[in-house]
């Protein structure tokens, strides 16, 4: 994990169950003499991400339906760690303003961003029900004036729609689609349950998720290439375009297609979260003059 990522050392439960006294009946001691909660429980993983958000960011409020996807706090917050190494790298340190694409029903990203680097937010959302709640929880935490939601009412539209023409964003974050349709979601999902030595009859997820929340036609894959394609025609309205690439194997068609449609630079950066190990890729079409101006 990122040095300056909290959750490097794992939970203290203790702190957590003092703020989030209901996280308590989920907590048990491991065959190890270890607190912890059953990872296969989707009720004890959301009790115990809205404890870690309450604790460590000051996030009050954050509530929405059980079938939502439940964000994993530690990773979400290791990929706005690993944004940040970026714009830094760049003399990217004030006035941030980051497009999260697909901003869901729990706006995760904009809350740790804006929490840990008080970075500003556009964030767009396909889906109107997530969009509402996603709404109630910036209205909530009194966010109004740091994230700002947007509705993209094309699937297959990225930016179109969002973004303004003249309009310049730092970044955008992005955790696109893993799979190509639910038989591939479910597969997946059983084989996870095998890992955790649990039943791999049951049809729920331990982190939930909806089907625009969980799957693209053609998968990740496919979603990937038609946002390098389109963030292509805006190459100077955005600085670092970045998404996380959960397949080791896209990386490499990744940077073919970012050469031929002209990006001047392309970072990969590797992502790992106890035996999970996935990546961060960024890439700019700007020239260095054109960054050069940037900070003008």
């Amino acid at each position: 994990m990122h040095k300056k990522n909290t959750h490097s050392k794992g939970y203290n439960f203790a702190t957590l169950i003092s703020d989030s006294p209901q996280l308590e009946a989920f907590v048990f001691e491991s065959k190890y003499g270890k607190n912890t909660i059953d990872f296969s429980n989707p009720k004890a993983v959301k009790c115990l991400n809205t404890a870690l958000l309450k604790t460590h960011y000051g996030v009050a409020f954050w509530e929405f339906p059980d079938e939502n996807l439940c964000p994993p706090i530690p990773g979400r917050v290791e990929y706005i760690h690993l944004l940040n190494d970026v714009l830094e790298t760049s003399g990217l340190k004030k006035n941030i303003k980051i497009l999260d694409i697909g901003t869901g029903a729990t706006c995760i990203y904009p809350l740790l961003g804006h929490a840990v680097h008080n970075w500003d937010f556009i964030a767009s959302e396909i889906d109107k029900n997530a969009l509402e709640n996603a709404k109630l929880i910036v209205n909530k935490n009194a966010l109004n004036k740091h994230i700002e939601l947007r509705f993209q009412d094309n699937p297959q539209q990225i930016f179109d729609g969002v973004l303004k023409s003249s309009e310049k964003i730092t970044a955008t974050l992005c955790n696109p689609p893993f799979y190509k349709n639910e038989a591939e979601a479910n597969e997946n999902n059983q084989h996870k349950l095998k890992g955790l030595g649990k039943d791999t009859q049951q049809i729920h997820r331990n982190f939930s998720g909806t089907s625009k929340e969980l799957w693209y036609p053609g998968g990740e894959k496919a979603f990937l290439h038609n946002y390098l394609y389109q963030s292509s025609l805006l190459k100077t309205n955005c600085f670092w375009y970045t998404s996380l690439v959960s397949k080791k194997e896209h990386v490499k068609s990744m940077q073919s297609s970012l050469k031929k449609l002209g990006a001047t630079s392309v970072q990969v950066l590797q992502m790992s979260l106890g035996n999970k190990i996935s990546r961060v890729v960024a890439w700019t079409f700007l020239t260095e003059k054109q960054q050069q101006e940037w900070h003008l």
